[in-house]
């Protein structure tokens, strides 16, 4: 008889069917121990408050502001650095006409990627102004620039060093995990303990926030450069500076730039939220009318916003496409002539001329507009007067016909007949059927150590033991803090909101990745929605189900959905042509080659569509916060918005904590789980 050892994976599979049949009798027990026991709330003794510390600590920084070394060699020069910045770059912005900021936008769009973009980028610009927001718009571009700049100066650098260094590439890469796992959100409660409420406390945090993409893409873009280039670059007697410098930097330059626009994008989307510590701008423009309920005001500032951020990723993105063509074998269409026309004598000429006017007049043809187009605003400046405010009679009342949009929704769709179909339906049923039957099981129904041992087993059984010591230790230090409760109400918008958005990513992601046209019309709306803000997607959904759990469960389903359906859609087109074919060959049906063959290779690229689904709808669901979403992001938001009252920014502090460990654990496994799968 022979008998087959089992295999390393049938071993692997056998610890995980063994693990969860431990967790299910694990959960089962203190399911009926909790009945006779009553052992589910967390003894109230073991809590251990931050409030008192957090409101000691900062009564000891007003005190000791003036005097104590920490702030009055670091902190304050710091502070002070950085606002002087800002008030220049705003003072600069103000001051320039109009006129001439819209120019230069075009310019640049035009530089960047065409004439298209510019004047969509000029036209959203115009909007800014047409809507009362110019200044409002001004404050939040100084804040960017002066948060990009920033990110850049000490990111690139730092992306570098990592290239050229392994053991610091190895140090700082769970620095930069950290910093971009934990929502951005987080960020500004512990600032507020050493910068004061006003606009340099929005633009630490944003630096943090959108400082790892500018690294890591830095330290990619070097790393990818060819060898062979580096090694004859050392056999021309190139020092390691020259060959940074002349070889390295220029060629890993498309993945820097690429890193710019990420810092750019990760930038608006913190700067906005920044609107909660005193940073001005669109972010408190949109912050202000949503917590009124005046949707028509809050709209108009978000799709200011939203031209923001259109405004600086497409030029952004347009230079580092620029940057990639001008490489060598990449080729630069837009000096190319029709092959048809360099056939005959004439297109011959036509050729030879067209290449004079590129290497001869060209270089000079940027210089002469700039100064043509500034010389013509001047004189209109004199002739026609001061230019420099935006017309208040150029105005596009946009709130007036969104108010009313909004009362009709209310009074039409709320529930339309006498039909179980609405919003209003809708809403009671994903709260009164979804969200407050999974909050009852993990909050009220299972005992807390029955749920820290279910995560513990289910993180050993994905990472090991490591893992499961991290989330067990994690998830008790929630509980000392007294952030159970809410953690766990988060922890079930989190988990509905997931669901949800993998129901529709997953079928529309295989969709696009076997249908070129369903792809091609998803991705311009792919786009549209990655660019948006986060801020911005709660404006729009209380205009469907006013405030609540709810909105935030849209808004968070909106925000997910792209990286859902585009790493699904990528894992379905990698799988190698051949593959498919193979299976084709041997008589599969589409519906057999899809789960037996595309699906499985797929795996990979899925899971981490799902990792960063979690991870954007962790994050949205904290923001819900403003709008009645309850948990842990309203603890977050009282906590900032009533930061000089004693105890709020203590437990806004225990909140943020919470936020982070939460958003940790999730990552981690998630992670784990698609490294797994390409491993298999």
């Amino acid at each position: 008889m022979n008998l087959a050892l089992p295999t390393g994976r049938t071993l692997r599979r056998h610890k995980t069917l063994l693990l969860l049949f431990l967790a299910i009798f694990i959960l089962l027990f203190f399911l009926l121990y909790n009945q006779f026991a009553g052992v589910g709330d967390l003894p109230t003794p073991w809590e251990i408050s931050m409030r008192d510390s957090v409101d000691a600590f900062r009564n000891w920084t007003v005190m000791n502001r003036a005097t104590h070394p920490m702030f009055t060699i670091f902190f304050d020069p710091l502070g002070d650095f950085i606002n002087g910045m800002l008030v220049l770059v705003e003072n600069v912005l103000l001051w320039l006409p109009w006129v001439v900021v819209a120019a230069t936008v075009y310019y640049l769009g035009w530089k960047a990627a065409g004439h298209k973009i510019a004047l969509l980028c000029t036209a959203g610009l115009v909007y800014m102004g047409l809507v009362g927001l110019w200044d409002e718009s001004m404050e939040t571009l100084a804040l960017m620039v002066v948060s990009v700049l920033l990110s850049l100066v000490m990111g690139i650098p730092l992306g570098i060093l990592a290239a050229g260094n392994d053991r610091f590439a190895g140090a700082i890469r769970p620095v930069l995990d950290f910093m971009q796992t934990i929502p951005a959100f987080v960020y500004l409660i512990p600032i507020l303990l050493f910068f004061s409420v006003g606009p340099v406390a929005g633009v630490i945090p944003t630096v943090i926030y959108a400082m790892p993409p500018a690294i890591r893409l830095t330290n990619l873009g070097i790393r990818q450069v060819n060898v062979e280039a580096v090694e004859v670059a050392g056999a021309f007697g190139s020092t390691r500076w020259q060959t940074l410098y002349k070889v390295q930097l220029p060629l890993a330059m498309p993945s820097i730039m690429m890193g710019v626009n990420q810092t750019i994008m990760m930038a608006l989307g913190i700067v906005v939220i920044a609107a909660l510590v005193g940073a001005g701008g669109l972010g408190d423009a949109v912050l202000k009318p949503m917590q009124r309920i005046q949707v028509g005001r809050a709209l108009e500032a978000g799709l200011a916003i939203v031209f923001m951020a259109v405004i600086l990723d497409r030029i952004s993105a347009g230079f580092g496409h620029r940057e990639y063509r001008s490489m060598p074998g990449n080729g630069n269409r837009r000096w190319n002539l029709p092959a048809g026309l360099a056939q005959n004598r004439i297109g011959q000429w036509v050729k030879t001329g067209w290449q004079t006017l590129i290497t001869d007049i060209h270089p000079f043809v940027p210089r002469v507009a700039i100064v043509a187009v500034f010389l013509v605003l001047g004189i209109l400046i004199a002739l026609f007067g001061d230019l420099r405010e935006f017309p208040t009679t150029w105005n596009l009342q946009l709130y007036r016909p969104v108010d009313a949009t909004v009362i009709w929704m209310r009074d039409n769709l709320f529930q339309i007949g006498d039909l179980p179909i609405g919003t209003g339906p809708f809403s009671d049923f994903i709260v009164l059927q979804l969200l407050n039957p999974l909050r009852a099981l993990l909050r009220d129904i299972l005992p807390w150590p029955a749920v820290i041992l279910a995560v513990a087993i289910l993180a050993w059984a994905t990472a090991g033991r490591r893992l499961a010591l991290l989330s067990v230790a994690g998830l008790v230090l929630i509980g000392f803090m007294g952030m159970w409760d809410h953690s766990m109400d988060t922890l079930s918008q989190v988990l509905i909101a997931v669901v949800i958005s993998l129901v529709i990513a997953l079928p529309v992601g295989i969709l696009a990745g076997r249908n070129d046209t369903v792809e091609a019309l998803l991705r311009p709306l792919m786009d549209f929605l990655q660019t948006i803000p986060p801020f911005v997607y709660l404006v729009p959904v209380i205009m469907l189900f006013n405030v609540g759990r709810v909105p935030g469960i849209a808004a968070s389903v909106l925000y997910a959905l792209p990286p859902g359906i585009r790493l699904t859609s990528l894992g379905i087109r990698q799988v190698a042509g051949e593959t498919v074919e193979a299976a084709r060959a041997f008589g599969s049906t589409p519906r057999q080659t899809l789960f037996k063959v595309q699906l499985p290779l797929a795996m990979p690229s899925i899971m981490m569509g799902i990792n960063q689904t979690i991870m954007m709808v962790l994050a949205m669901v904290i923001i819900a916060g403003l709008v009645g979403g309850g948990a842990l992001g309203l603890e977050a938001v009282e906590g900032l918005a009533r930061s000089g009252q004693k105890g709020d920014l203590g437990e806004g502090l225990q909140a943020g904590l919470a936020i982070g460990i939460l958003a940790i654990i999730l990552d981690r496994i998630t992670q784990v789980m698609a490294q797994k799968q390409s491993e298999n």
